[in-house]
């Protein structure tokens, strides 16, 4: 069998992405798996590190709002949805699989236009703007929630949860291995802090606002503060010489990191919500305000682990 699998720019569709490979790959060794990716985003790098090729699409996401830099999102698109159905037509593959982001609407309207049979797997609570424009062009949609007929037709929907990372599905015996690889003891109690993989600035800037308390209580923080622009306040906090505090751009590990965490501190996002359960850790959560129709906050309650 041959599959594509397109979509990212956010670890919450890259991971589970890549979980999807790795279960096909294991169900069917022999399975031969082509990833389709945005140029210049992170699954450009995260999916050759899983092990896996991917090809670059020049698409970019669209503004929501009047912006001069949606004026070359058309011919972007066209660019895109060319090079998909070079890329369809050079793989040849059985199924196309779109997990959300903006490579996942050029290569699934390329592999429909291709009589390819094609699968979405939606995340979220409130389904995304790619995966929408794709509803009528798309066999299945995979969910993670009740209620999604109100984005997709109800004779396409399958209620399966979302994809989680291999390594997160057995968190036991790898304590030791993760005192070491974070250089922490493991005596102390551990707060781990996360904003998804591209950070968030509240989250950071609480931090560090209180991250003086934390040392002096006598707790350890692993704390992966995202790469974008906005986490300057993050790497200015006082603490480079601190031996519990951990500060990391982006944790590789997250396996490790949960498997010693007393606590997590996230965003959250439908993804870090579904490894947060099959983890079992005490969570505050923090929802992302912009998320489109507060969908976060709305899923929030009835996901948080105790």
């Amino acid at each position: 069998m041959r599959v594509i699998i397109s979509g990212g720019g956010t670890g919450g569709h890259i991971y589970p992405a890549i979980a999807i490979a790795g279960a096909l790959k294991a169900k069917a060794p022999n399975t031969k798996i082509l990833f389709v990716g945005a140029k210049g985003k992170m699954e450009m790098e995260k999916v050759p590190a899983a092990g896996y090729a991917i090809r670059g699409l020049p698409i970019t996401g669209i503004q929501r709002e009047l912006s001069w830099q949606n004026l070359g999102f058309p011919f972007r698109l066209v660019s895109s949805i060319l090079q998909a159905r070079r890329i369809v037509r050079e793989f040849q593959p059985d199924i196309a699989i779109g997990v959300g982001g903006y490579a996942s609407g050029p290569l699934l309207y390329a592999a429909s236009g291709a009589k390819i049979p094609c699968l979405i797997q939606e995340q979220n609570a409130f389904a995304g703007l790619t995966n929408r424009w794709l509803a009528s062009r798309v066999q299945r949609f995979c969910v993670a929630y009740e209620g999604m007929e109100q984005f997709f037709p109800a004779n396409k929907i399958v209620l399966t949860g979302n994809p989680v990372r291999q390594d997160v599905l057995d968190l036991s015996n790898k304590q030791a291995e993760a005192w070491a690889y974070f250089q922490l003891k493991p005596g102390p109690k551990t707060i781990l802090v996360f904003g998804g993989s591209q950070g968030a600035r509240r989250i950071n800037e609480s931090i560090s606002q209180g991250i003086d308390q934390i040392v002096e209580a006598g707790f350890q923080l692993i704390w992966q503060t995202g790469r974008n622009a906005f986490v300057q306040d993050a790497k200015q906090a006082h603490y480079e010489s601190v031996e519990t505090v951990k500060k990391l751009e982006f944790i590789n590990r997250m396996d490790l990191a949960y498997a010693i965490a007393d606590v997590v501190v996230a965003r959250a996002g439908a993804s870090t919500v579904s490894e947060l359960c099959i983890a079992a850790k005490p969570s505050i959560l923090s929802p992302l305000p912009s998320a489109a129709e507060d969908h976060q906050t709305e899923k929030c309650p009835s996901s948080l682990v105790e």
